[in-house]
């Protein structure tokens, strides 16, 4: 049996399944407030004491290995997680949780993990391409940050590889996106497209775009602006509801759309994507409506000589929101040893 988990700054989910069950059917599954827990090891205690009270028949002491993906760098089976104090080691959790083996994945590369087995009810496509078997994948994910991370065929199965390249510098494509850059460059020197596409990079658009005059910012926006602890979904949603009349919204959602697209095109070039590419995150399911407008994929072809083999990169917007999950869950039932 398997405890398997998506840790997060904010929430945390965590799941018992068994090898009997399978993915398609946890055991028991629940979401916690992560700040609520000084450590990983006392919120899956409390965790596996809430199963052993309310699901009688599951046996906790049959579960040997776990499985968590995890909002930060691994390196050498440690991780600690942005907006948490939490330093967490894959030999401590063993240890407190009694268990043979634990293994530690960033989160984006549990997310990669699960692609190859995603239901397609669980996908939205943008661009149904023609995949090349076997080809590479890419994994672009807009949520809090932008992650990215890539699949390889290793002969027998796809691998999954995390990487940072949401910090990588942001690249303009035209004038108006130079204008960001030089205007962001005074603000925090270094300029990476997590800056500029990701939820803490939309309120830097919308500033630009307001700063540059485009359009004057209505009193209702300003309240309810200044009423926010974080701006994000105030735009978004601003940018989405058709009454709102926000000018100033939509070009901010217009430009994160272009940048994002932009992005997914360059991680598609880099990686040789013909397997396709993905996004995941908790921003793509929520401006599915300005994602399939025709400016993401617009922006996501616009590659000057090789602008023909991004036409045929199939492209998938991931609507599961536990699909981290899953991919923790898959690695520990189907790939990991113990």
């Amino acid at each position: 049996m398997l405890l398997a988990g998506d840790i997060g700054g904010t929430k945390t989910n965590l799941a018992v399944y068994s090898a009997e069950q399978g993915l398609g059917a946890p055991l028991a599954k629940a979401t916690f407030r992560s700040a609520d827990y000084p450590s990983l090891e006392a919120l899956a205690d409390t965790f596996l004491k809430q199963v052993r009270a309310t699901h009688g028949g599951i046996d906790t002491l049959a579960i040997d290995r776990a499985a968590f993906g995890v909002a930060g760098p691994v390196v050498r089976g440690s991780a600690t997680i942005t907006n948490l104090p939490w330093v967490m080691r894959e030999a401590d959790l063993a240890a407190v949780l009694n268990l043979k083996r634990v293994r530690l994945l960033n989160d984006l590369e549990s997310i990669a993990l699960a692609v190859p087995i995603i239901e397609p009810a669980h996908l939205h496509t943008l661009n149904a391409g023609m995949p090349v078997p076997e080809g590479s994948i890419a994994v672009i994910a807009p949520g809090t940050g932008l992650g990215e991370a890539y699949l390889t065929w290793d002969g027998a199965r796809y691998r999954a590889y995390a990487c940072e390249g949401g910090h990588a510098d942001f690249a303009p494509t035209n004038d108006f996106e130079i204008g960001l850059l030089l205007y962001l460059r005074h603000r925090f020197g270094h300029v990476s497209y997590e800056r500029v596409c990701s939820g803490i990079g939309l309120p830097n658009l919308y500033h630009y775009i307001k700063d540059s005059g485009f359009a004057d910012e209505p009193p209702w926006l300003s309240e309810r602006l200044a009423g926010a602890a974080d701006q994000t979904p105030v735009i978004m949603g601003a940018a989405l509801e058709a009454k709102s009349g926000s000018e100033l919204c939509v070009a901010t959602l217009n430009l994160f759309v272009s940048i994002l697209g932009a992005e997914a095109g360059n991680l598609a070039l880099k990686l040789y994507a013909l397997g396709g590419v993905y996004l995941a995150g908790g921003i793509p399911p929520r401006i599915l409506p300005a994602l399939v407008g025709g400016r993401f994929m617009e922006a996501f072809r616009l590659k000057g000589r090789l602008s023909n083999l991004l036409v045929n990169v199939p492209v998938h917007v991931i609507l599961d929101p536990e699909v981290g999950l899953s991919g923790a869950a898959h690695y520990g039932l189907n790939l990991m040893t113990v």
